[in-house]
């Protein structure tokens, strides 16, 4: 049965289960698979690949179910133009995160479209609402791949609160299955955003072998840091750092980042070879601290089918025990 909510109403979809935009793995297979199993599916836009854009987009073109598009919005503002391949595709929605919405706000909403936006403090969400959000991530220091520090017991409640019922407030951070996404509709939240659940899926765009280590690996063994993105030369913004799973790289240079730094081009090359390679002994697996509770590859249909099902038993079975009480 459809969990309905305020979120789901905006969007509409039958599940409040969104898919997070993750860079190149979160393609329009998966985008499809999730929106067509009743949830919402996200495109991942990625650090603006322009010829990716374009394709991607244009296998969603059409597509019957509500979806949406995002973005990271730091490196969206150095090719403007991406938002107009985004939105000539007509999604429900477009999400920007890690970045001010400011610029690209108004298009998107004359476009007709919704705009999401990530935040990790009260001070984005702010911003967020200044250009018009329709809809707040609160994304807690669990999620994979960038974040910031706080956890999403703390900032999940504390944006729900700051928000104030202007905008329906979806959770994101270590969330996996039902019980997640029961616990935080407890806390109020309209929706569950999932990225590493929904990495380890058949649809998703990305290496069989970085989808059975997201599988075999244990609650504990993702690490948050730099590493990863100065490997690459990137220099991401603070407060944000990348969460990963720890592998043979993340240890040599944990701890040295200033002579990672200073070997940023010898570095580079043999990272860039190692991922061409899917050498995930250097090659970073980007994912979550809910990386314990997957434990297979299935399709996306049945991720949100099986999360429906054990958050509906979770509310059910908190409402009996309750009633046990009174």
């Amino acid at each position: 049965m459809p969990i309905s909510t305020e979120l789901t109403a905006r969007l509409g979809i039958e599940h409040p289960i969104l898919l997070a935009p993750m860079d190149t793995i979160a393609g329009s297979g998966l985008v499809k698979a999730v929106s067509a199993a009743g949830g919402f599916g996200i495109l991942g836009g990625g650090y603006g690949d322009k010829t990716r854009l374009q394709t991607e987009t244009a296998r969603l073109k059409g597509f019957a179910k509500p979806f949406g598009i995002g973005f990271i919005t730091w490196s969206l503002a150095r090719q403007p133009d991406l938002i107009d391949i985004a939105l000539d595709a007509r999604p429900r929605a477009v999400m920007l995160s890690f970045g001010d919405p400011l610029p690209f706000a108004p298009k998107i909403k004359a476009a007709g479209a919704l705009l999401i936006c990530q935040v990790q403090s009260e001070e984005m969400a702010q911003r967020a609402l200044d250009c018009g959000a329709d809809i707040l991530i609160a994304q807690g220091t669990e999620a994979g791949g960038h974040g910031a520090s706080r956890t999403t017991l703390d900032i999940v409640p504390a944006i729900i609160d700051f928000a104030a019922g202007r905008v329906p407030v979806v959770a994101a951070g270590g969330i996996a299955d039902g019980r997640g996404l029961a616990a935080m509709m407890m806390l109020g939240a309209s929706g569950v955003l999932m990225g590493t659940r929904f990495y380890a899926s058949v649809e998703a765009d990305a290496a069989e072998q970085a989808k059975q280590l997201i599988c075999a690996a244990k609650s504990g063994e993702t690490v948050r840091g730099v590493v990863f993105d100065w490997s690459r030369k990137l220099m991401w913004p603070a407060p944000f750092t990348a969460r990963s799973l720890a592998n043979d790289h993340l240890r040599r240079w944990s701890g040295r980042e200033i002579e990672l730094m200073q070997r940023a081009d010898e570095v580079a090359v043999e990272y860039a070879a190692a991922k061409a390679a899917a050498n995930f002994d250097v090659a970073a697996v980007f994912a979550g601290e809910s990386v314990g509770l997957i434990h297979d590859i299935v399709p996306a249909a049945e991720i949100v089918g099986r999360i429906v099902a054990e958050a509906e038993q979770s509310l059910q079975g908190r409402r009996n025990s309750l009633s046990s009480l009174t």
